[in-house]
């Protein structure tokens, strides 16, 4: 009887571990890697990103919404939340949030957190081409029909089997200009810094940060040469000021993929790229998405 229990209990786990390794080469290779791949840094600040746990029992993923916006969920498992709640919502804040407290909805249930108060430095830049500061009226028009173009690309949400969230640089070079500056052009205020700018020269080329579908590709009057990539359920990077873009709108890239050359298209003193991460509509601090440099 013994042997004949232990024989069945030797067959249910083979056959546990073979059904774990059929769901890893199916649908759980995308659900093992989107569990086990690195959350963002948490910084619960305006521009940050705030972890929220949701101790919800659900074998489907939970929607969660910041007011209209859809949150990126994701399983605790592998991160070191696993142990305290089953699922993992990965908030953006917006830059214009005010600190204190805000509330997340899940179906009927609310789920609260922090935003603390942070003051982000100003920048002063002097712009030659002054109708990069004071667009004529054609400018204007042209600069409305791109941002309802841009903004569309940016609101976007698909549902790939897996969702990268930590990211490899995308170009090399030292960082000029940090996320969240106060700017101002010519003396005059304008909207804050909404991504980070990569110090790279003239012609270096630009790669994909993660896995992702190109969504956008084209010439814009601030942005130059500008290239979005959707990474899914919500989480958006874009390039900006490029001198050449080498993928079309629909092409799927992988990590390490040639995107373009980083080059001084658009509003610029000089050859940059401004790379911008947003998640569920927020733009917000690239730094915190980026995989630690290796040695």
């Amino acid at each position: 009887m013994m042997k004949t229990l232990r024989k069945t209990l030797q067959l249910a786990a083979q056959f546990s571990r073979a059904i774990g390794c059929l769901l890893m080469l199916t649908v759980g290779g995308n659900v093992q890697a989107a569990t086990t791949s690195p959350v963002p840094d948490s910084s619960p600040v305006p521009g940050g990103v705030a972890h929220l746990l949701l101790p919800i029992e659900s074998l489907q993923t939970p929607e969660a919404y910041l007011g209209k916006k859809r949150l990126l969920v994701r399983s605790t498992e592998g991160t070191r939340y696993q142990q305290q709640a089953p699922w993992l919502a990965l908030v953006g804040i917006p830059l214009s949030s005010k600190p204190g407290t805000h509330a997340v909805n899940v179906g009927k249930q609310q789920f609260e957190f922090e935003v603390d108060a942070k003051e982000y430095r100003e920048q002063r830049i002097t712009i030659k081409n002054k109708r990069k500061v004071n667009p004529n009226s054609l400018d204007m028009a042209r600069i409305g029909r791109e941002k309802t173009k841009m903004l569309a690309a940016l609101a976007s949400w698909s549902e790939p089997p897996v969702t990268v969230t930590r990211f490899s640089s995308p170009a090399p070079g030292p960082y000029s200009s940090p996320f969240g500056l106060r700017r101002f052009f010519n003396g005059q205020p304008r909207k804050p810094h909404s991504g980070l700018d990569i110090a790279a020269s003239q012609g270096t080329p630009i790669v994909a940060p993660a896995p992702a579908v190109v969504m956008d590709a084209g010439d814009y009057f601030f942005n130059g040469r500008n290239l979005i990539l959707d990474h899914g359920r919500g989480l958006i990077t874009m390039y900006s000021h490029m001198e050449d873009i080498d993928v079309a709108i629909g092409d799927r890239v992988d990590t390490g993929d040639r995107l373009g050359t980083v080059g001084s298209s658009g509003r610029v003193t000089g050859p940059h790229l401004h790379w911008t991460v947003s998640l569920n509509n927020a733009r917000v601090d690239p730094l915190l998405f980026l995989l630690p440099a290796t040695p």
